[in-house]
């Protein structure tokens, strides 16, 4: 799985370069996921504006995602595509993660 990494001065950026996060995709997501958010600022932004796709073990891996990062340290997602955002509310982890529309926006947000 293709995931890069970017700072600004309040978060780290982690982008997905992937049309989908699904069970073939999961294990190394969060692997790749470990290795790029181990150290960092308190804000991690995932940036999902190219997934197209997310299945039950994609979310998982997400969820897994936030718990490695520790306490003292967030996971917010930017630019979920409209199935994704489906997902996401459906399954009510709109009410676990801080839901972005843009990466712009979760950045603006960070920075008030």
């Amino acid at each position: 799985m293709s995931l890069t990494s970017t700072a600004t001065d309040t978060a780290q950026i982690i982008t997905v370069n992937a049309a989908r996060i699904d069970a073939a995709m999961a294990i190394q997501f969060k692997e790749d996921m470990r290795e790029q958010a181990a150290d960092g600022p308190a804000r991690v932004i995932l940036d999902l504006s190219a997934v197209e796709f997310i299945d039950s073990s994609g979310l998982g891996a997400i969820v897994a995602a936030m718990k490695q990062l520790g306490s003292g340290r967030r996971l917010d997602l930017a630019g979920l595509t409209p199935t994704v955002d489906k997902v996401f509310r459906l399954t009510r982890m709109d009410t676990v993660f801080d839901l972005f529309a843009s990466l712009d926006d979760a950045i603006a947000a960070g920075a008030g």
